[in-house]
């Protein structure tokens, strides 16, 4: 079939997407390189495609389909879209991905080269040839493309070379390709799916998610849509959650297990009840978690997969919660995040912590001692506080205690509580002994950034203090406010605020907040302490784990980093990436930002930004199959001229 037919045929809704397809993502390179080859007359090879009835044909985009038997694009998607955008000028209906990456093709008439518009090199030179301004005037507009040679008498011996390769580059669109079938009426959805992943084995294949989400649109096309408009408005709030997390609490509402596979039987009907049941106590869960413990953004936000838990709690309930058992669930959440309940064989875990909800003896107690007996212990040791940087699991336990409890501003004395302040964008990280201080006397990078050197305080104050010893700014602060270095969990020992005695400040430091947050959980369990009785669990050496984020200044370049990412049509970076083992979810380390499919899903291996890193763990990453940047500049670089496909400067 020629070019131009399947571009008519996508043009009258005789060829689509299929919705179980993922979006676009080529880049700028990859689509130099499909025009270069199909100048040039190489092979790009062939089309597979699901005939299938129009009636049943679930796809991607606005547009209807036509009537009778149409054709899903299930291999040949990229070059088929990138084909669409440049000869037609825009994307095809079912785009979803970064159109700047087929935006501005040219064509230099001399070199026979192709490459993207840049205004420097190629502004006023008549010989780069527009491909899209080119394809939309085809033969009929060759004269408007010689004119400006015209002008260049020294140009005019090769008026006949350049007609030809500009009807050679024109020829592409009757470049004939291969399209086999794939048709029948025993191809079910199930079917065409293992074909897909079969024939993209070389690529990300669909994940269960996937193709749950598949089989909700063939009856529900707008269901994708609409989850991701409630996931829009939960990332406004600070949130960011995704696709598979929200269908995940879907399947526990509705199935009341973890596993995909029971959706499959269910009816639109059932699904759209179950989501917004879903959602509403998604809703639920975050003001609980937001409002009493205070983790009210996505940095602080850990274990995120036990909602999908206290989701199913909340829909087996035929009333609202009393206060202790609200506290109960909650205590059981944070419980769950801090020994990093969820960091491995997500589906498994969740449907051991169903089945103890919903045994005949089931209920939060049972959960709370499932959590115990894997655990081996549920009361925090000072020794848990030994990680460091803004990445470990104990920061958004330290965050969490500073929100609950009487935690004071040093600059103002005001409490720091969920209720009276806001979003964490208001609060910043301060290093207690001040980093270049600590770094001037040969600190080792863990001991500087320990958690406890970290407390919250306002940004004003934080400015403030400055880079000044704590044994200076500790008095003016308990002179103006009484009490407020006690309610951060300073000790009151003097001797303990001298640099020299840092690390003895550190052990003491470690010892008050572990007292707090036993405290507060005992608060949440309202006397019921008989969770935090028993032997406390051995504290592993992975808690004393490396990388991570190390300062707030680290923290602001990596989100200004994401910031350009997003900017660049890109998906963002995960941050502070709790890098565990695959089986026993034990934290090995923290990486800075990190994507762990890759910045094209289909396309690129795993990326890592780890800035200031040791070679241990940019060593990690490495054999986890991360490629690893160590500079911001040299990251760019990468997303530029790999994935955007810009000519490197």
């Amino acid at each position: 079939m020629k070019i131009s037919t399947i571009l008519d045929h996508i043009d009258s809704g005789h060829m689509a997407l299929p919705e179980f397809q993922r979006g676009y993502v080529w880049n700028r390179d990859q689509v130099r390189g499909l025009f270069d080859s199909l100048y040039r007359g190489h092979p790009i090879g062939g089309l597979l495609v699901w005939a299938t009835e129009s009636k049943t044909a679930v796809h991607r985009g606005d547009g209807p389909m036509a009537a009778g038997v149409v054709k899903l694009l299930l291999d040949g998607q990229q070059r088929i879209t990138s084909l669409y955008g440049v000869v037609r000028g825009k994307p095809p209906r079912f785009f979803d991905g970064n159109a700047q990456a087929f935006t501005g093709l040219r064509f230099h008439l001399e070199t026979e080269t192709f490459a993207f518009y840049q205004p420097v090199k190629m502004k006023g030179d008549p010989l780069w040839i527009d491909v899209t301004d080119l394809m939309q005037k085809g033969m009929a507009g060759l004269g408007g493309f010689m004119a400006p040679l015209s002008q260049q008498p020294e140009l005019a011996p090769k008026f006949g070379d350049y007609v030809g390769k500009l009807s050679r580059l024109l020829g592409v669109k009757d470049v004939m390709l291969h399209v086999e079938e794939v048709t029948g009426a025993d191809k079910t959805l199930d079917v065409v799916v293992d074909i897909f992943n079969r024939v993209n084995s070389g690529g990300t294949k669909l994940s269960k998610g996937d193709l749950a989400l598949a089989k909700i649109c063939s009856e529900w096309p707008e269901a994708r849509d609409t989850m991701k408009a409630k996931l829009k408005e939960w990332d406004s709030a600070g949130y960011c959650f995704n696709l598979d997390w929200l269908l995940r609490s879907v399947n526990t509402v509705l199935t009341g297990e973890a596993k995909f596979q029971f959706l499959h039987d269910k009816s639109a009907e059932e699904i759209q009840d179950a989501l917004k049941r879903a959602t509403k106590h998604i809703d639920t869960c975050l003001y609980l978690i937001s409002g009493r413990l205070g983790l009210d953004h996505d940095q602080v936000f850990f274990g995120r997969f036990g909602v999908p838990v206290m989701v199913r709690y909340l829909d087996q309930r035929s009333g609202p919660l009393d206060e202790k058992e609200r506290d109960k669930l909650l205590f059981w959440f944070v419980q769950a995040g801090m020994w990093g309940r969820f960091s491995s064989s997500t589906e498994g875990v969740i449907d051991q912590d169903l089945a103890a909800l919903e045994s005949p003896d089931g209920g939060l107690d049972k959960l709370l001692e499932q959590l115990r007996l894997w655990h081996g212990g549920l009361r925090v040791e000072s020794g848990h506080f030994t990680s460091w940087s803004l990445g470990a699991r104990f920061y958004p336990v330290l965050y969490m205690i500073t929100r609950m409890g009487e935690a004071r501003d040093w600059g103002t004395g005001l409490a720091l509580k969920a209720s009276l302040l806001g979003k964490m964008n208001q609060l910043e990280v301060h290093h207690i002994f001040p980093k270049a201080q600590l770094y001037k006397r040969n600190f080792k990078r863990p001991e500087v950034n320990a958690l406890g050197n970290f407390c919250f305080l306002t940004k004003d104050t934080n400015l403030d203090i400055s880079d000044r010893l704590p044994e200076q700014y500790f008095i003016e602060i308990e002179k103006a406010h009484p009490g407020a270095l006690a309610s951060q969990w300073i000790p009151a020992d003097p001797r303990l605020w001298k640099i020299e005695n840092y690390l003895e400040f550190l052990e003491a430091r470690k010892s008050l907040l572990a007292t707090e947050v036993n405290k507060l959980m005992e608060e949440l369990l309202h006397g019921d302490t008989r969770w935090l009785e028993g032997p406390t669990a051995v504290i592993p050496p992975a808690v004393t784990v490396g990388g991570g984020i190390s300062s707030e200044e680290e923290e602001e370049h990596l989100i200004a980093l994401n910031d350009w990412i997003d900017n660049q049509g890109l998906p963002r970076g995960i941050l502070a990436y709790d890098f565990s083992d695959a089986v026993t979810g034990e934290q090995k380390a923290v990486f800075d930002l990190v994507w762990p499919n890759g910045i094209q899903e289909e396309l690129s291996q795993p990326v890592a930004v780890l800035l200031n890193e040791t070679a241990e763990i940019i060593a990690i990453a490495s054999q986890a199959g991360y490629r690893c940047f160590t500079a911001i500049d040299d990251f760019k670089q990468y997303v530029n001229t790999e994935i955007m496909g810009q000519e490197a400067h």
